[in-house]
């Protein structure tokens, strides 16, 4: 196995941590550029996993879902929804939080990453050929309304993480 699909999200993984690096040198005074840059590559990572990689694998499954795709699924929501949200130092503390308990969800020795790699071996190159197709998501504006950070408190909650304890 040459590990090209593990290589492409993991990849990923480490270019949008960048940017999030560079976007948050200082916690309190973000780089809204780099910010920017974080968040549209996030979110098309996301799709690639959603629209993509997820679907293939489960289909190589024979149409069963792998065991981690829900806990998965609710991470991206939870990550989705505090890309709404504007970033401040305690919205960053979680995303980073989140990010790390995720990325090694696939990352790890017989992870998601090479669950999906091992079923789908076969179809890589039309995996990848895919992948390398994918647009960005149109984002909006943020929105500053307590009620936007209380659905993102309420998504993370539904995927395990607890915002106010986190974000101390």
């Amino acid at each position: 196995m040459d590990n090209q699909i593990y290589q492409f999200f993991t990849n990923d993984h480490r270019r949008i941590e960048l940017l999030l690096e560079k976007a948050t040198e200082d916690v309190n005074n973000i780089d809204m550029d780099y910010y920017y840059s974080f968040r549209t590559g996030l979110l098309k990572h996301i799709k690639m996993e959603e629209k993509i990689l997820f679907p293939a694998a489960q289909k190589a499954n024979g149409g069963t879902p792998l065991s981690l795709a829900s806990k998965l699924r609710l991470d991206h929501g939870a990550i989705t929804s505090l890309m709404v949200v504007p970033p401040d130092p305690r919205v960053i503390k979680v995303l980073r939080h989140v990010l790390e308990k995720h990325d090694i969800l696939e990352e790890q020795p017989g992870g998601m990453y090479d669950m999906c790699e091992n079923l789908t071996a076969g179809d890589t190159q039309n995996i990848l050929d895919q992948l390398s197709k994918v647009t960005e998501v149109p984002v909006q504006q943020y929105n500053k309304a307590d009620y936007a950070l209380g659905a993102a408190k309420r998504a993370l909650e539904r995927a395990g993480f607890d915002f106010d304890a986190i974000a101390k």
